[in-house]
């Protein structure tokens, strides 16, 4: 069952973006061409973007929205002239804004969208763009329709050693990709208490489009571990590596996924594992992608390999490494920033302020971004099927 986007509209999609990226043009901000923005989301990561973005002089956050008392007085505390709002209705309303920053749990990404580019306001949306492969279509209609500027948080695509990287492959010289071997492997215990109280959270605007069920501070906090908000590690971790494997590649659908998992160290804790194995196939293409993730052991931590009939390519937040076949030897390299190899992130190298700059010189010139709707629906297809495939006992197809 195809998800409805004809293959040649995500192959043109999978590339655009890339020259206006590669030009490194500047923007001139003259104070009359500020962009205003709301911020919607107000966690970590949604923090962690409003210091981003406020380093990019054409933006000025406005308004600020979260359904949790404490995001709230937090983010107020970092631009104090912003005004608040607990409904991000509110923010779509206002005729002043002219973008949005979406950062909520992971099952309001898709409807928040729509309703942005309904409501005539670009987005930056962090991944990943579906908590459900259904909502894919709606997405893409909703965008094309309306013409916003989607750019979908997928940073990695920004990292100049990844896109040298996608050059490499795309020129062929590593011959017939047949496997795509992907880590993110941490060592991180989860956190097991919240001084969250029910009186600091709307929590049936929090809820949202998921099922009703009592207040929950933990799963609250925690949202990318239970089926309802999230998807786990595949669609948290695994959607930005499969993202690359795409933008290399090209592909599309995956057809079956072959699935194992565990909860070893949060049992009665997280819904979803906390180790889990999943290998996608994309038989057309004569590919098979692994992914291996889990919370207990960083060993290798985050990394992406392409493995070619000529050569390996290795990747990661800061790196860049090409293996010829003929000596296994390293060939060319390119290393970014500060960091350990397969660190989640290098300074300076975080590749989430070029992500911005590329949207907001977007809004600008009205032309696709690096990173697309197309390509945050196609990054997420196969982390769902690995998930389809873990809860129905091992394996599972998208015609199932």
């Amino acid at each position: 069952m195809p998800i409805g986007l004809p293959r040649r509209t995500f192959l043109a999609a999978s590339t655009a973006g890339l020259a206006t990226q590669l030009l490194g043009s500047t923007v001139a901000h003259a104070a009359s061409d500020t962009i205003n923005i709301g911020c919607i989301g107000l966690g970590g990561r949604g923090r962690f973007l409003m210091n981003e973005a406020m380093k990019i002089p054409a933006l000025r956050i406005t308004t600020l929205c979260d359904v949790m008392e404490p995001n709230l007085d937090r983010a107020k505390k970092m631009v104090e002239k912003a005004k608040t709002v607990d409904d991000y209705r509110k923010v779509l309303d206002d005729k002043e804004i002219d973008g949005v920053i979406i950062a909520t749990p992971d099952h309001w990404h898709a409807r928040m969208t729509v309703d942005a580019c309904e409501a005539g306001k670009d987005v930056y949306v962090e991944k990943p763009l579906t908590h459900d492969r259904s909502e894919g279509p709606g997405l893409i209609a909703a965008q094309h329709r309306t013409g916003q500027i989607v750019q979908v948080g997928m940073q990695q695509r920004s990292m100049e050693q990844i896109q040298k990287a996608r050059a490499i492959i795309r020129s062929g010289k590593l011959g017939k990709i047949h496997k795509a071997h992907l880590t993110w492997n941490r060592n991180r215990k989860p956190r097991l208490t919240s001084n969250l109280q029910e009186n600091q959270v709307d929590w049936n605007q929090w809820l949202g489009p998921a099922p009703r069920q009592p207040f929950n501070a933990f799963r609250c906090q925690n949202f990318r571990w239970f089926w309802d908000f999230g998807g786990g590690i595949l669609t948290d971790l695994m959607t930005h590596h499969m993202d690359i494997v795409n933008w290399c590649l090209d592909l599309g659908e995956p057809t079956k996924a072959v699935t194992i998992g565990g909860n070893y160290e949060t049992k009665d804790v997280w819904q979803t594992p906390d180790t889990i194995q999943t290998l996608v196939d994309y038989p057309d293409r004569e590919l098979q992608v692994y992914f291996e993730g889990t919370f207990a052991n960083a060993r290798n931590r985050s990394m992406i390999e392409l493995m070619g009939t000529e050569g390996t390519i290795y990747m990661d937040r800061g790196r860049m490494e090409v293996f010829m076949k003929q000596d296994n030897e390293k060939t060319d390299e390119l290393v970014l920033g500060s960091g350990t190899r397969g660190g989640d992130f290098y300074k300076d190298n975080n590749g989430a302020l070029p992500h911005l700059e590329n949207w907001v010189e977007c809004m600008r010139s009205r032309s696709q971004p690096i990173a697309p709707v197309e390509a945050g629906v196609y990054a997420v297809l196969a982390p769902h099927l690995g998930n389809r495939a873990y809860l129905s006992g091992g394996e599972a197809t998208w015609v199932s």
